[in-house]
């Protein structure tokens, strides 16, 4: 199975957050299988009219975010991502809980905020 990623050049978003974001987005759907081996950074740079590096600093990010695992020479595999991003939003809605109640902010006025920030996120302002 090869993946079939697209870039938009005129994107809000720079090409190695697009390809992120698809990564990410398609290993947490599945259809990313745990376990698939991505293609190597110069041949998907090459495939999508990118830089190596830019497919490399998507790779990083991802890596990063424990959505993929480089293996070395063998490659770059999708790893468990659902359980570390979940992890990892738990521990950033933790710290901002935290943070929200030592500043003094109210419940009521740090779920708002919280909100806010995912309408913004999520696009739909």
């Amino acid at each position: 199975m090869t993946p079939n990623f697209t870039i938009d050049p005129g994107g809000a978003d720079a090409p190695y957050e697009q390809l992120r974001a698809q990564i990410a987005g398609r290993a947490r759907s599945g259809a990313l299988p745990v376990g698939h081996r991505l293609p190597t950074v110069r041949a998907l740079a090459e495939e999508l009219g990118l830089a190596a590096n830019t497919v490399a600093k998507a790779y990083r990010a991802l890596e990063g975010d424990g959505v993929v695992e480089t293996r070395g020479r063998n490659g770059t595999f999708v790893a468990a991502a659902g359980d570390a991003a979940e992890r990892r939003v738990a521990a950033a809605a933790a710290h901002f809980a935290a943070e929200a109640r030592r500043l003094g902010v109210g419940e009521d006025a740090a779920r708002g905020a919280v909100e806010d920030a995912l309408r913004v996120a999520y696009g739909k302002d």
